[in-house]
């Protein structure tokens, strides 16, 4: 398991599952936090941490459902698992709806819980290489000068007019010019063709 850098946030107001949960999921290798009310959590996850979050759906105020919308508010992209002892099918497809991965309901095998944190895992391990993949991206963009950067907007807004002469034409610069800003581009975003430029914009890094 390659859980080293993901935590399992666990919010329960009972201490008895707080201190089951904990002491059954750190001994499968996982790095577990445990807090009793929504307040403790947040206040302890201010620094965005990765990992899933354990939540009890009847926190007394505010509950699981109200901290699942905070989160969603403040753009957090953390797997949320509730786990409730008297949740209902209008529970269920209400956290569902706010995006929660599961809805577990007391009492429930460990077994059956460590397959929903290993599937939110899997889901922050993907957004985590995304974002690395995209900051990585942004960086290089950000070595582009002016006029290569220009000429990145141009292939974008004009895939059909990606030729030397053409973009030449549109940017006022010679077409030699334009080689030059090409191969540049080329190797500051380590790309090899203007299908690759295209593509990269496509996915959003451009």
């Amino acid at each position: 398991m390659q859980n080293a850098a993901l935590t399992v946030f666990v919010v329960d107001d009972d201490e008895a599952i707080r201190a089951s949960l904990v002491r059954g999921l750190s001994l499968r290798g996982y790095h577990v936090e445990a807090f009793e009310a929504a307040g403790d959590f947040l206040a302890a996850w201010e620094d965005r941490r990765p990992g899933c979050l354990v939540l009890d759906y009847g926190l007394p105020g505010p509950n699981g459902l109200e901290l699942q919308r905070h989160l969603n508010a403040i753009g957090a992209q953390l797997p949320v698992i509730f786990i409730t002892g008297h949740g209902g099918v209008p529970e269920s497809v209400q956290a569902m709806k706010g995006g929660a991965l599961d809805f577990l309901e007391k009492p429930f095998r460990h077994s059956e819980l460590v397959e929903r944190i290993e599937a939110a895992f899997a889901l922050q391990r993907e957004r985590l290489a995304a974002q690395h993949s995209l900051q990585q991206q942004q960086a290089r963009l950000q070595r582009l000068t002016a006029r290569e950067l220009e000429v990145v907007q141009h292939i974008m807004a004009h895939p059909a007019e990606t030729s030397s002469k053409e973009i030449a034409a549109r940017l006022a610069i010679s077409p030699r010019t334009v080689d030059h800003h090409r191969a540049r581009i080329m190797e500051k975003l380590g790309l090899r063709s203007v299908a690759e430029i295209l593509a990269w914009g496509r996915s959003g890094q451009i």
